[in-house]
């Protein structure tokens, strides 16, 4: 074969190479690749509740931002705090980026303090950033239970705290409140999914929670006779809500005493900064990864979901937090043995540490 030919042949390999690299790859293909798919939204919890509302505003305005529009749809699955979606995620799904998943920060503890029943790898995710990474969580009682401020809660034997299940962000900030407050024998309940927390107050099986100021609008607990607040927890912390400064309360590192437990404060406040997480499997195809990175930040910045998820959330106000610096903060965790097991007398369910 002759030089001409030979250049004559790579020239048509380069030409073809370059025909499939536009067609199949997403990010040179004259069709989007989203273009006429459908894209599975896995909520991490059950409907309804605030983390559905949450998602529903993101995926009204995200799909807009995704070349080619795709449409969306919902599917849930709700157990283990998320563990259960978190694990069909990791080694169920295949990554070809019509598949996303939303699910609560608290995959991050329960993967960081080494809790059973974690099946994934939380540093092999495709962060895709959250819309609330700003938080104000409020302490309550029913007002049947008669506890109208800090010594009657203290005086109270045997508090009725429920929560979402054992290692669930509610459910270790329900034990670390408890410990800080010095309450007296508090019986944690834990194991309740969305709104099934909502229904027990109602109902008078449990006593008190910690929950979301969206969730407390949801829920009407500002009405007169509803609930008594008790305490807050900024995330971070010097972050409050004005829509509730009227019941000027504390926030929960007023009571930390020793610097072991403003430690435990700030693995607690770190972990839930994550925000509620977004993400694509492992493995996905890195072009696909950007395009959704992309339209997130789009998303982030658009005033329509703005206005959608104030209209969904009663009032809340989104605190976006971008892929890579979710990522970042994930990354960035303390993984210190010492300050894991001293956190675990937490996240578990043996009793609370003496103060």
């Amino acid at each position: 074969m002759n030089s001409k030919t030979l250049g004559q042949n790579m020239s048509l390999a380069a030409m073809l190479c370059g025909m499939l690299l536009w067609a199949f790859n997403p990010a040179f293909s004259q069709t989007p690749f989203y273009q006429g798919k459908t894209i599975t939204l896995i909520v991490g919890s059950g409907a309804g509740g605030m983390g559905d509302l949450r998602a529903r505003a993101l995926a009204s305005v995200l799909a807009q931002h995704i070349p080619g529009k795709p449409s969306v749809i919902f599917e849930y699955m709700p157990g283990g705090g998320g563990r259960k979606s978190a694990n069909h995620f990791y080694n169920s799904v295949t990554p070809d980026g019509l598949t996303l998943l939303r699910v609560s920060s608290s995959i991050v503890p329960y993967a960081v303090l080494g809790e059973k029943g974690v099946q994934y790898d939380i540093d092999k995710f495709n962060y895709l950033g959250t819309t609330e990474h700003q938080l104000y969580y409020l302490f309550f009682t029913r007002k049947a239970a008669g506890l109208s401020n800090l010594d009657k809660l203290r005086a109270a034997r045997g508090l009725r705290i429920g929560s979402a299940p054992v290692g669930h962000t509610s459910y270790l900030q329900s034990r670390i409140i408890a410990h800080l407050l010095d309450l007296k024998e508090p019986r944690f309940i834990p194991g309740y999914e969305g709104q099934d927390l909502d229904v027990a107050i109602g109902r008078g099986e449990v006593d008190a929670r910690v929950t979301t100021t969206g969730n407390i609008i949801q829920a009407g607990l500002l009405k007169p006779g509803a609930a008594d607040f008790h305490a807050a927890i900024e995330i971070p912390q010097g972050n409050k809500d004005g829509r509730f400064a009227q019941l000027n309360l504390p926030d929960i590192g007023q009571f930390a005493k020793t610097e072991k437990e403003k430690q435990i404060l700030t693995m607690m406040r770190g972990f839930r900064s994550v925000g509620t997480i977004l993400m694509l499997p492992p493995g996905t195809p890195n072009e696909i990864v950007a395009i959704m990175k992309t339209a997130v930040e789009k998303t982030h910045a658009d005033p329509a979901f703005h206005s959608e998820y104030k209209k969904l959330t009663g009032g809340d106000e989104p605190s976006p937090l971008a892929p890579d610096d979710q990522a970042q903060v994930v990354k960035e965790l303390p993984r210190d043995p010492e300050l894991i097991a001293l956190f675990k007398t937490f996240s578990g369910t043996g009793p609370l540490p003496p103060r």
